[in-house]
């Protein structure tokens, strides 16, 4: 996904890459660049006017609801409603405007939020209705749908619409769902029982609830139900429920000049006919489309999301060659790593990263490869303890590796060489992470890693070492079609200029390299215990905390966690400060100055608190706690995935301790991980966090009540 407007001249693509470069030289998200604002509708302003009034405001406020938010999932394919608001984005950026997101918490509030003029457009995957033509204008189409009937996989009962008579059937008040099942009842089927969803209720939890049978059906948009079904497989399409529909943006009938200048952007910028499935052109015809397709496996190398940012080192790699070019990055997970290669001869992609080794066999097959962008030599990895020290060391042992892999391959031809340790393969969705962690559970005695991702394991301090390393260095390349030379030059000449550059290099560091710098921060220290202080910023805290309500001294303990009471802390992915706020989360919180110990401990005490309210009322107060903690870590995203698979495990999903943590720690597995809406997490990262905050706020609790009993004054607001 791209965030830039697009261009057609050489110095404005140098242009964007030179940004990119800086931003991520400086370790921030690619979209930083966004100069993007949030706000809620309560607190945005009120204005009725057309463009010439948005344009001396300086910002376009774009109405979506919270479940439309890019961040909400990680993509793993097409994603139009991340497209989407990304264009609405772009469009804002081409008139210098800020975009501001004004989030509503139901669907019903869009049009009259626009109406009262707390919002200039909504973008929100918006049927064109009669009903709604009578209250606001349209804009050309940007999505065609149709509405379809959504059941639990094992429901066989509903097959027509003439079955929901006498079933619950949950939509959200107002949508074209909505409208259409109350005419159903009142003139068919008096006995469907229609259910309004909650306000803040995404539309994946009411798909939870139809699987988990607590409901009978629901009813999605067909590009809704696209992405749901990219990872999920525990509901299925029933029926169609309407034909084909138009998806359009909305705006006040008053705002002409502004429907026209949309109109433009989307018609001359952006085509809105539908895509094909699949596509095989060159670089001139990406062009022509202005998106790129890559194919992409979530994993802690390549792509993740965390804490609301899409990340990964080829990730990086990708978005800043479609930045460079003016084109938006679509992200495509395929099933495992067998398909990198064959979707991409499908068309169903335009180029493939997965630290790809160039391969004579694919080669005949009709794959080349970019120069390449990365070496690495190869490892055999054991566990810690094992004294294997060598090739003849490793006799007997049995080393896991997946089957249609060039390691196979390499281990294979060291076997016919002599060597005598056994072979084994795994299944090829396995990523090589997972078997590095079996070898360092005492699972398997050993398993084979490029040098990198061995790195990245012994960074996050596995128990694991090189046994063995190859002589050969490896080289790592872009996959694409052999019938793509143009896709291949414009590859070529990107990987010339960015490798071992300053952007290349810092990215590296980010994600394999710089755990030990982080572990030689600022040791955290207590001011003056005798005095009751923690912290230089106690008085700070104190202050914030009271405000939200949160104990000050949970706080403080959150804050040595994230930055050892450092405020120029900096973290491997772009968290600063004492709080540690990503640019992005510090901006929406109203933070300016991340660096500044005020700004930065009343922004992440008012995200530990916006966090909080992700969670239900009705959970007990410390699981509600221990759930935050874990998403100011995470995102509230993974411990959501974590608590619905905790339910599907049998689990108390209301409870962290010993249920939701476990379940947390399977996310970094590709059998859990594919089938979670946020993907692939590093579970043992939250894992560890909330269990070190809890037991330093305890140490923090037990000095108050220590210097209490020693007559020593503590304030604990």
């Amino acid at each position: 996904m791209s965030t830039g407007s697009g261009g057609n001249s050489r110095g404005t693509f140098a242009a964007r890459f030179v940004l990119v470069c800086v931003a991520l030289t400086w370790m921030l998200p690619a979209d930083a660049f966004i100069n993007r604002s949030y706000s809620s509708l309560d607190e945005a302003q009120v204005f009725t006017g057309d463009f010439d009034g948005i344009l001396r405001q300086g910002k376009l406020r774009i109405l979506l609801t919270r479940d439309f938010t890019d961040e909400d999932y990680l993509p793993r394919q097409r994603s139009p409603l991340s497209e989407q608001q990304r264009i609405a984005e772009e469009f804002a950026l081409s008139h210098g405007l800020i975009p501001e997101l004004v989030i509503v918490d139901n669907f019903a509030e869009l049009i009259p939020a626009l109406e009262s003029g707390r919002g200039d457009v909504i973008v929100d995957n918006l049927t064109i209705t009669d009903l709604r033509l009578r209250r606001i204008a349209f804009s050309v189409p940007v999505d065609h749908v149709r509405e379809k009937v959504i059941v639990a996989q094992d429901n066989d009962d509903i097959t027509s619409v003439s079955d929901l008579d006498g079933r619950r059937v949950m939509v959200a008040r107002d949508s074209t769902f909505w409208h259409a099942l109350v005419w159903l009842k009142e003139n068919r089927y008096p006995d469907i029982e229609i259910l309004e969803s909650p306000d803040g209720v995404h539309a994946e939890d009411v798909l939870d609830q139809v699987a988990a049978g607590q409901i009978d059906a629901t009813v999605l948009d067909s590009n809704l139900v696209e992405v749901y079904q990219s990872y999920r497989d525990d509901f299925k399409v029933a029926v169609n429920f309407s034909s084909q529909r138009d998806i359009a943006w909305g705006v006040r009938k008053n705002a002409v000049w502004l429907l026209s200048e949309i109109n433009s952007y989307l018609q001359l910028e952006h085509a809105t006919a539908d895509r094909e499935p699949t596509f095989a052109g060159d670089f001139d015809a990406i062009e022509k489309r202005r998106v790129l397709r890559v194919l992409l496996r979530n994993n802690a190398a390549s792509y993740f999301i965390y804490r609301g940012e899409l990340m990964g080192f080829e990730y990086d790699l990708a978005r800043a060659f479609a930045d460079y070019h003016g084109l938006r990055l679509e992200v495509i997970v395929p099933p495992s790593h067998r398909e990198l290669t064959t979707w991409l001869l499908d068309g169903r992609a335009d180029i493939a990263m997965s630290f790809l080794e160039p391969d004579a066999a694919e080669q005949a097959r009709g794959i080349d490869y970019s120069r390449p962008y990365h070496y690495a030599r190869q490892h055999i990895v054991v566990h810690r303890d094992d004294p294997a020290d060598s090739l003849e060391d490793l006799a007997y042992r049995t080393i896991l590796v997946r089957h249609h892999s060039r390691y196979w391959e390499r281990l294979a031809a060291l076997r016919q060489d002599g060597a005598g340790f056994l072979l084994r393969s795994t299944d090829d969705a396995t990523e090589t992470e997972e078997l590095i962690e079996l070898v360092s559970r005492g699972k398997h005695k050993a398993t084979m890693a490029d040098e990198h991702l061995l790195d990245l394991e012994l960074a996050k301090g596995i128990p694991v070492r090189s046994a063995y390393v190859l002589d050969e260095v490896v080289p790592h390349a872009i996959a694409l079609r052999a019938n793509n030379p143009q896709l291949k030059a414009a590859l070529d000449e990107f990987v010339a200029r960015v490798y071992r550059g300053e952007f290349y290099n810092v990215s590296y560091r980010k994600y394999f390299k710089n755990a030990r710098s982080i572990q030689r921060l600022a040791r955290g220290r207590v001011v003056d215990p005798l005095k009751g202080e923690i912290s230089p910023y106690d008085e700070i805290v104190r202050k914030y905390a009271n405000r939200y309500g949160f104990d000050w001294r949970l706080v403080t303990a959150l804050m040595y966690q994230e930055s050892r009471f450092n405020p120029k802390a900096r973290s491997h992915i772009g968290a600063r400060g004492l709080m540690q706020l990503m640019p992005r989360t510090a901006r929406a919180m109203g933070v300016s100055n991340i660096t500044d110990p005020d700004a930065s401990i009343r922004g992440g005490i008012k995200y530990l608190d916006w966090l909080r309210d992700r969670f239900d009322n009705d959970l007990p107060l410390s699981e509600r706690l221990w759930f935050t903690l874990a998403a100011y870590n995470a995102g509230a995203g993974h411990v959501h995935d974590a608590r619905r698979l905790a339910k599907r495990l049998g689990k108390d999903p209301n409870r962290w301790f010993g249920h939701v943590e476990q379940a947390m720690l399977l996310l970094s597995k590709q059998k859990y991980a594919s089938k979670a809406r946020y993907g692939y997490v590093n579970g043992s990262e939250p894992v560890n966090y909330v269990r070190n905050i809890k037991e330093r706020f305890e140490a923090y609790i037990n000095l108050s009540h220590r210097l209490a009993r020693r007559g020593v004054a503590v304030t604990t607001l």
